[in-house]
């Protein structure tokens, strides 16, 4: 007797070509989203599976998506704003430390969270992190080479002492040539640029540079100081201070800096462009545009949240961030903004200014439809929200019409 086979057959596996047709066949009707496809084919691909395999997989996936979805009717702005505000009712009030850089505070907490929703133009406490290109991220040396480039130098920032000669009527700056050589300057550009800046004669003896206005009075002599001692010869204006720091994980310098100037700092040469972040979401909308704008938005209330200790759903956050960019701009969530642009006359009068708004719909005769929420509470109708955003329409006449029918068959 021949001894039976043992070796077990060959499955046949799916190709990435047939993963790649089986996917866009299964989303034929569009409803999951791009990113999420991508992600199933790559993930798809990881693995050995097979065709029976891949349909079970395709169908769970688009069964358990379909079922997350929002039921139609749904109030999912006040559901929103309940996620978020119940939350932050137990955030502190407090700034604190920036992770890793102990010289710089940066405010959090609810202060922070105001800030993101309002829109602030100016931020409190404005930072960059900025990463490095692969020539400078693991040199420490070449790093502080960038971060001179980016720090702003003012001439007090070198000069060890500035002050008024009076037999002479002139302005004597002591330079302190370590601190320069430690900026990457050397004397001659504080006194060309001093000399640029304010149109005056400037002479340069050892350490010493002499300044003179041709000036008689000594007030006028006084201002001429300070805007000298304040006047700008590295850097960018906006950012005071720089801290590099290594990232233990990644294994490289990353400088952090106190106040920010995106446009300029991405230009900067040594910066690694594809990974700068700062926290002002202005500049970022400015620079890169409405879509980055939102993501940093969705990216800081989630930061803020997380260090407080609050887990907050994702789409709650992303619900407000689209709210807030959904015209091009960055909006704010107030009476300047999405609040205050409604169109309902009742709504807007109903967050702020309730006086302002009726007076101006009278004046301008502005009509409420009463479509919303918030109007329809106030004039104690159904809210269009579950069954009060359905109508139901019914024939009056076929009942009758069955009736007659049935009274016909009767009769023959």
């Amino acid at each position: 007797m021949s001894k039976a086979s043992t070796s077990t057959p060959k499955k046949d596996f799916v190709t990435p070509d047939t993963i790649q047709k089986a996917v866009t066949k299964m989303n034929a009707d569009g409803l999951l989203p791009h990113n999420l496809t991508e992600e199933l084919v790559e993930k798809l691909n990881e693995r050995e599976i097979t065709k029976k395999q891949l349909t079970v997989i395709l169908n769970n996936v688009k069964s358990t998506f379909r079922n997350a979805l929002i039921e139609p009717g749904e109030a999912v702005g006040v559901i929103a704003a309940q996620s978020i505000g119940e939350p932050g009712t137990q955030m502190t009030l407090k700034t604190f430390h920036f992770a890793g850089v102990a010289e710089f505070t940066v405010t959090q907490g609810l202060p922070r969270l105001i800030e993101i929703v309002d829109a602030r133009r100016n931020p409190s406490t404005p930072m960059t992190e900025v990463y490095l290109d692969e020539e400078h991220k693991t040199d420490v040396d070449k790093a502080k080479e960038v971060a001179r480039r980016i720090e702003l130098t003012r001439v007090e920032n070198v000069a060890s002492n500035v002050s008024i000669d009076l037999s002479e009527m002139t302005i004597i700056i002591e330079i302190e040539l370590d601190l320069l050589h430690d900026k990457g300057l050397d004397i001659d550009n504080i006194a060309e640029t001093i000399s640029k800046g304010r149109k005056v004669d400037v002479n340069v003896e050892g350490n010493l540079i002499h300044v003179n206005p041709k000036m008689e009075s000594l007030k006028d002599l006084q201002k001429v100081l300070t805007k000298i001692r304040l006047m700008p010869v590295k850097g960018l204006t906006n950012i005071k201070r720089t801290q590099i720091n290594k990232d233990p994980e990644k294994g490289e310098y990353v400088i952090y800096t106190e106040g920010t100037d995106f446009v300029k700092t991405l230009r900067i040469p040594g910066v690694d462009q594809t990974r700068i972040y700062t926290n002002h979401t202005y500049e970022i909308s400015e620079t890169l545009g409405i879509e980055a704008a939102r993501n940093a938005i969705i990216k800081e209330s989630i930061a803020v949240l997380k260090l407080q200790g609050l887990d907050v759903d994702l789409r709650h956050i992303t619900l407000v961030a689209d709210l807030m960019t959904v015209t091009g701009g960055v909006k704010q969530i107030g009476r300047h903004g999405i609040s205050g642009e409604k169109a309902s006359v009742l709504a807007r009068a109903s967050f702020e200014i309730t006086v302002k708004h009726l007076l101006e719909a009278c004046l301008t005769g502005e009509s409420d439809p009463l479509k919303g929420i918030t109007e329809n509470v106030i004039v104690g109708q159904m809210i269009p929200l579950g069954t009060g955003a359905i109508d139901l329409m019914m024939n009056p006449l076929k009942k009758r019409d069955k009736l007659s029918k049935k009274a016909a068959s009767k009769t023959k």
